[in-house]
């Protein structure tokens, strides 16, 4: 009987975010400094360039009754005659925030996403080395390889074609006055060359990459790792590959126990993100609306119709089917921001759900998750023509393309770079000569728009999954 009124994982995050919004709008942000946050930030001043009048300006500040952002920073700056730069700004919100209801519930969001990152490396080690050794032949590995980067670098062609397209035709940045509020200042990226991505993928120190996270190179160890099993005698063959096989379930089943708090979870983070940016819904409308609307138009396109085209006719299957059984991973994607931290919950639902086997989700997936950013990809570019729009460039058709190609190239080195999103944005804007203090003029709404872009890359990767193991001749429940 209780089964008949189970709800499904997917409704769950789903009524877990709509709450979570509510409670997030509810209890905003707001600011006051405790003995102990103050002696903290007066700490830190000197690091962070903040002198003297600000800090004795916040002291006076102490266990006042909170108040909302723009007052506590009115108070600091004495009503602006005192003249707060950008990063000031942030530090000292940062260092004051008093919210406890999202306190309450934002704990539940940063240890449920502890709990993903703590399978991650391992997930990935173990379905890799996994499905490559029960691929066999290099020959059937090389298809797959081969298979697997044509779908990459089409797919993540064809998102950008259809962010240039939306971007010329909405134009979002022409007449747009957002420069005219927004301060340019050294964001201090730093970004690194194609071909230095290429020669970070052989790690130095294996170990060392566990311990950053560096997925290109984790993943090419683990590819040579499962080859190489199936190059040794048939006893040591057998054993590890039947270990590695034991090692993915047990993780498999860890990963489902984690995905039962997936609800409370995705509340928290929720929660949490609305609350910080409860008082920038404002910015959003004036300036930044038909810019954000763009970004989702080429999403929804390329989510709704291209991607769907492909699993139809090139796949072979039913993509209405293959997204009933992304629903959770999709929510959670959009949730986390992190196709990464969704890793194990997108392998689950490709396998379990869509049918596609392990040796084929094994090796795309974790794949998929660090080179094939979709969503990103199609951002870069809508992000790069709106800043030239903004600040009156009228970009070539050559220069329009070298940033189609820019855009392509950095999204495949995007996963090993912290801030890949604006790291990669500065590389799009370099490659044409835009300023790069024009990343400034999107970073309000960036946090939004990378939860739905994230969704979109990780709809691609499981699409791409779907496709390869139609093309291996693998039967599917879709």
């Amino acid at each position: 009987m209780l089964k008949k009124f189970k709800i499904a994982l997917h409704w769950q995050i789903l009524f877990a975010i709509v709450l979570a919004v509510l409670y997030g709008i509810t209890f905003p942000n707001l600011h006051s400094f405790s003995f102990e946050s103050y002696e903290k930030f007066a700490k830190t001043a000197d690091k962070n360039n903040i002198d003297i009048v600000i800090i004795k300006n916040a002291e006076k500040l102490v266990n006042i009754k909170a108040i909302s952002g723009d007052e506590f920073l009115s108070n600091i700056s004495e009503n602006e005659r005192i003249v707060l730069t950008k990063k000031q700004r942030e530090i000292i919100l940062s260092s004051s925030v008093y919210n406890p209801p999202i306190s309450y519930v934002s704990w539940m969001g940063d240890l449920f996403l502890r709990a993903l990152k703590m399978i991650i490396i391992p997930l990935i080690l173990t379905s890799i080395i996994s499905g490559i050794a029960n691929i066999g032949s290099a020959g059937n590995l090389g298809r797959l390889g081969l298979k697997t980067m044509l779908y990459y670098l089409s797919t993540s062609t064809l998102a950008i074609l259809a962010g240039l397209f939306f971007v010329n035709l909405l134009k979002p940045g022409l007449g747009n006055n957002i420069i005219k509020y927004t301060e340019s200042e050294d964001l201090g990226l730093l970004s690194n060359s194609f071909s230095d991505t290429l020669m970070n993928i052989v790690p130095e120190n294996i170990f060392r990459s566990f311990v950053q996270q560096d997925m290109l190179s984790i993943i090419f160890f683990a590819i040579l790792f499962g080859f190489f099993i199936t190059k040794i005698e048939n006893k040591s063959q057998n054993f590890l590959r039947n270990f590695f096989n034991s090692t993915y379930e047990v993780m498999m089943k860890i990963t489902m126990f984690i995905i039962i708090f997936t609800p409370l979870g995705v509340f928290g983070i929720i929660a949490k993100t609305v609350a910080d940016h409860a008082g920038q819904l404002l910015i959003l409308l004036q300036g930044l609306g038909l810019y954000s609307l763009t970004v989702l138009l080429g999403l929804a396109f390329h989510a709704l119709v291209v991607l769907p085209l492909i699993v139809k006719f090139v796949g072979k299957s039913n993509p209405y089917k293959h997204f009933k059984s992304m629903r959770a991973a999709l929510l959670t994607a959009f949730s986390t921001s992190s196709s990464a931290a969704t890793l194990s919950l997108t392998i689950e639902s490709v396998e379990n759900k869509s049918g596609v086997s392990n040796k084929v989700a094994g090796f795309t997936l974790p794949l998929g998750a660090t080179i094939n950013m979709d969503g990103t990809a199609l951002y870069e570019c809508i992000a790069a023509i709106f800043v030239a729009q903004v600040y009156g460039f009228d970009l070539t058709i050559t220069e329009q393309f070298i940033i189609v190609v820019t855009a392509l190239l950095a999204s495949i080195g995007a996963a090993a770079i912290p801030m890949a999103g604006m790291v990669m944005l500065s590389v799009v804007l370099a490659a044409v000569d835009l300023p790069l203090a024009g990343i400034a003029l999107i970073l309000p709404v960036d946090r939004i728009l990378d939860m739905f872009r994230t969704a979109i890359n990780v709809w691609s990767d499981s699409c791409g999954a779907v496709v390869i193991a139609k093309t291996e001749g693998e039967n599917l429940k879709i």
